[in-house]
């Protein structure tokens, strides 16, 4: 029993492609509605929740239809193929949006510019303002005009360049202000930045199940933890390219925040119809899938996913679950629900956080995180194929939540090697969870049923993050920036309390009944 990993690269450019998105998405639209739109941490929290609104209804909708889905095609790749030309042409629109803001505050988008410094002080100098760790001021109360307008974006600290922590308390506070009142004065250029949000997430959501779906349709049962794995490792390698392009670009750098994006946007976009490109020419979803059939009969595993479509009309093809198993796949969800409102409360935030919090490149420390997950995927599988899923997922969960938790304790001035260690940490515990926690909900599936079982894995992912952005934002504003890690470690710890009690989903490969079967593998 061998896992097709050339097979599974192909499958995964679906998930690259989607990931690919979806860094780009978490870590610059939020710095565009924040930096460009003068948009709190709620408000921008509400706006980045609207691809999981959206997500909850149609993810388990496009799910289901896939699964009946009657296209020369395959059940999968329709929905692949026109969902990625359509949000990738969206994707190209946004910064046509993010233009017309950047004219709109054109007057203090200049760097290191007294001119428009001055501006801002006689825009917004008599308001009550707020710094990233909550501390309110007026700023003409704390500087006089021209001691403002002498504040650099970096100053030279111990033979280094660092950000200038008035810019970063004082300054930014003030732009997002007079950014604020700008949009509020002229709105369409949210209202349109919106609208094609919305166009790219309904377009992304409309084959985000579909995709998911196609691994375990061309992969037998006891092989789908190593093969998310690979799924999971393009998915992050998507992400990668992203993080090494805002290096590139220098995204991250607080003087940067109000660059244009037309380039990297574009970019992204082309990424992603490159990848629909070789996942189109690699991936024969029908053959792929008899041949999964096929290797299922020979290892009596279970029904096919073929036969099952066929079977579904007869009654009692599909057994119910068991109550234990009902009670597990609960559980399960619930736990889903508990580990991304903390993972997905950081990866909408930290963007912002980093430059402001850390005075940190959010690009370093994520494309570490990024890349210790590559290096885990491939491990976890296998890890997880000898001692199991579950006790897999909660070694995973306590990675996660301590290293949430030591971050919580970092601020300006600490160590970066810390933070970037933590991450390293949190990208392990990632991968850990995430290569089998999907497993273990499509385990309780039966053949014709993935596409619905996967979108119930994905509403309540999704259910999480449509609540999270808002709800660790709102307490970020009210608080103080400092509040995002502590609430990621609460609910990254209770997702701990609900998965020591799953007892259902962690299917495992028969044992070798020899031990030169143990040194089978893929040629």
């Amino acid at each position: 029993m061998k896992l097709n990993y050339k097979r599974t690269i192909f499958v995964g450019f679906a998930f690259f492609l989607i990931c690919t998105f979806w860094q780009a998405y978490d870590t610059i639209i939020p710095k565009i509605l924040t930096d460009k739109f003068g948009m709190s941490q709620a408000n921008s929290g509400i706006i980045m929740a609207l691809d999981n609104i959206l997500a909850l209804f149609m993810l388990p909708l496009f799910g289901a239809i896939s699964d009946r889905c009657k296209s020369r095609m395959g059940r999968r790749t329709p929905f692949i193929l026109i969902g990625t030309i359509i949000a990738a042409a969206a994707f190209m629109l946004l910064s046509f949006a993010d233009g017309l803001q950047l004219k709109n505050i054109a007057a203090v988008s200049s760097i290191d510019d007294p001119a428009a410094l001055e501006t801002l002080y006689d825009s917004v100098g008599g308001e009550m303002l707020e710094t990233p760790d909550g501390t309110r001021f007026i700023l003409n109360e704390q500087f006089e005009r021209d001691a403002f307008a002498a504040i650099t974006a970096e100053i030279v600290q111990g033979g280094e360049t660092v950000t200038n922590p008035d810019y970063t308390n004082y300054v930014v506070p003030a732009r997002h202000a007079y950014a604020y009142a700008q949009t509020q004065e002229n709105p369409f250029p949210l209202i349109l930045f919106i609208c094609i949000l919305l166009v790219a997430l309904i377009s992304m959501a409309t084959f985000r199940s579909p995709a998911v779906a196609l691994m375990p349709d061309v992969t037998i049962k006891p092989l789908r933890s190593k093969a998310n794995a690979v799924i999971n490792l393009m998915g992050t390698a998507g992400g990668m390219i992203v993080l090494g392009m805002g290096i590139v670009f220098g995204t991250g750098a607080a003087k940067n925040a109000l660059m244009p994006y037309t380039t990297f946007f574009a970019i992204v976009a082309g990424i992603m119809l490159a990848a629909l490109l070789v996942f189109m020419l690699t991936v024969k979803e029908p053959q792929f899938v008899r041949e999964m059939e096929a290797e299922s009969r020979k290892y009596q595993i279970e029904t096919p996913a073929g036969e099952a479509e066929e079977d579904a009309a007869s009654a009692g093809s599909k057994r119910p679950l068991s109550k234990g198993e009902r009670t597990s796949l609960l559980l399960i969800l619930a736990s889903v629900v508990f580990w991304f409102m903390g993972y997905n409360a950081v990866t909408s935030k930290y963007s912002v956080y980093a430059g402001k919090v850390l005075s940190l490149d959010y690009n370093t420390t994520l494309l570490l995180a990024n890349a210790a997950a590559v290096a885990a995927y491939l491990p976890v599988g296998m890890v997880a194929s000898k001692i199991g899923r579950k006790k897999t997922i909660l070694a995973g969960v306590v990675m996660l939540a301590t290293s949430f938790c030591v971050a919580s304790f970092l601020r300006e001035g600490s160590s970066a090697l810390v933070m970037n260690c933590m991450f390293v940490l949190a990208g392990i515990g990632w991968a850990t969870i995430n290569v089998n926690s999907f497993p273990m909900v499509v385990e309780l599936s039966r053949g014709g049923d993935v596409g619905k079982y996967t979108g119930f894995y994905y509403t309540a992912s999704m259910a999480a993050q449509t609540i999270t952005p808002y709800l660790s934002g709102l307490l970020m504003d009210h608080i103080g920036m400092t509040t995002l890690f502590p609430y990621a470690t609460i609910f990254v710890a209770l997702a701990f309390g609900t998965m020591l009690f799953v007892k259902h989903g962690d299917n495992r490969p028969a044992q070798p009944r020899s031990r030169l079967e143990a040194f089978d593998v893929e040629d």
